[in-house]
């Protein structure tokens, strides 16, 4: 029996990991790099914002270009006659040119448009890129919970058994009419009732979705229901040991299903088959800020694509209504007027038959004006309408700057307290195990000791995933793509 406990010491020793703060990147290099880039370029909202921007660009030699020139031809189906002949046909050429600088502010007016769609572009791109990030870290956690969900199953089956040993043991001076119960002990093993975790399904699996600000409570309800029940060990504490596994299984599969859900939604950032495979990096790294954390409010104001894109289109209006008021303005024509005359037999004129070219020059006379003073209020409305606007994004992105902060700083904090808290409960297992030997301590507290760590290890994970969404959330902020 004693070589058993051995055996089992030693493999709870060698099955936990140690954590390190120099862990390899590789993983996280070939995988969730290699994933950003295939969404910028199969992403269909990325693709629809850039090809937006194209077609803007093709707007500008639309509207920088002249007027088509008319062309006017008449024939006559009788010869007009005239002194020096008759008169067959009679054609005009007329080009119109807008006044001085309306063509320069259209073309201004649809650059700058471009400007803000390739603005918009950016922002899409950014929004998926952090989109990408967060959903490939969420994947991280749920990997990383579930090895530990089923690392905690197999402490409370080892519990089991031991629990159950020792109630055989307690139960063996009862003689024959114990022996009832016994066998119940005994068979409960392999039948658990599918229903008897459906009261402790709530507290298992709440704040499975992703909130970055709160860590599932799984396994810190394991640590402190077990302690509750090992005090003795009874026929009720057995049951108690198979709810708690029960519960465990049905949060496993409900991790299942979520790292599922999970995995349609980050294969739909890439524009590809949902059911493929996400790779995940088996250890993961606190990232880096890349600019001091007070210096980000002045980045975002300067660099979010957002704010770039309404200012060119404030840009664009101003140009617009430049474009208006030369509208205003007469147009003028200039073109030329050719008559085709045959010669007459009665005319001796030395003009007989020779044709007429007449230049001509037009012009517009913008008497209602009615349309042009709407079409100016139009511009100043819209103008009014993209500050207001710019306010609000600027506001908007105030308050995600302090949400993506404060999970920066929290996830911090996190990531101190639970290391801190990992080393001393790793501390703590090799001090038990080392006294274990000498009959100092119980196989249950190390076992207990040992799912202490396994949830710490768990809480450390989470916090580095949290802290390392709060930089990409950072980093879309300020649009900073460069990994």
């Amino acid at each position: 029996m004693k070589s058993v406990k051995y055996f089992i010491i030693l493999s709870i020793l060698f099955s936990v990991p140690r954590w390190n703060n120099a862990q390899d990147t590789g993983n996280l290099t070939d995988s969730l790099y290699y994933y950003l880039e295939l969404a910028a370029k199969n992403n269909p909202t990325v693709l629809q914002r850039y090809n937006e921007y194209l077609a803007a660009l093709q707007k500008v030699p639309q509207v920088g270009s002249l007027p088509d020139p008319e062309f006017t031809l008449g024939v006559f189906l009788k010869p007009m006659e005239l002194v020096e002949g008759s008169q067959a046909a009679d054609i005009r050429l007329m080009q119109m040119f807008p006044w001085f600088g309306t063509l320069r502010a259209a073309k201004d007016e649809m650059s700058l448009m471009a400007r803000a769609k390739y603005e918009s572009f950016r922002d899409a791109k950014q929004q998926v890129y952090f989109d990408v990030q967060s959903t490939w870290f969420d994947i991280y956690k749920l990997h990383q919970n579930l090895k530990i969900s089923e690392r905690n199953i197999q402490i409370l089956k080892t519990i089991e058994r031991l629990a159950l040993v020792r109630f055989r043991t307690t139960t063996t001076g009862a003689g024959g009419a114990s022996s009832s119960v016994m066998n119940s002990a005994s068979t409960m093993q392999s039948q658990v009732p599918p229903t008897v975790s459906s009261g402790m399904q709530g507290m298992s699996s709440v704040n499975q979705e992703a909130t970055y600000r709160q860590a599932p409570a799984t396994s810190t309800m394991q640590g402190n229901q077990m302690g509750a029940f090992l005090g003795g060990y009874g026929l009720a504490d057995l049951y108690r040991i198979q709810i708690e596994i029960a519960d465990l299984q049905n949060n496993i599969a409900l991790l299942k299903n979520e790292q599922n859900t999970a995995t349609a939604k980050f294969n739909s950032y890439l524009n590809r088959p949902i059911q493929l495979r996400v790779s995940v990096a088996d250890t993961l790294i606190a990232d880096t800020l890349k600019v001091p954390v007070l210096a980000v409010t002045d980045s975002i104001m300067k660099k979010n694509p957002m704010l770039g894109m309404l200012e060119y289109e404030q840009q664009s209006l101003d140009a617009k209504k430049r474009m208006v008021t030369k509208m205003g303005y007469p147009m003028v024509g200039l073109g030329i007027n050719y008559s085709l005359i045959t010669k007459s037999e009665m005319s001796t004129s030395s003009m007989n038959g020779n044709d007429m070219i007449m230049p001509m020059i037009s012009a517009t006379i913008p008497i209602y004006r009615k349309k042009y003073r709407a079409m100016k209020s139009e511009v100043e409305l819209l103008k009014t309408s993209t500050i207001n606007n710019y306010n609000a994004i600027a506001n908007n992105l105030q308050v995600e700057y302090y949400q993506a902060l404060q999970l920066y700083q929290d996830a911090a904090r996190r990531m101190r307290l639970f290391s801190d808290q990992y080393n001393l409960a790793r501390n703590s297992l090799d001090i038990k195990l080392a006294g274990f030997s000498a009959g100092n301590y119980d196989l249950t507290d190390i076992l207990l000791i040992h799912q202490q760590v396994l949830d710490f290890e768990l809480r450390q994970i989470e916090a580095v995933s949290d802290y390392n969404t709060s930089i990409a959330w950072l980093n879309k902020l300020m649009a900073n793509s460069h990994f």
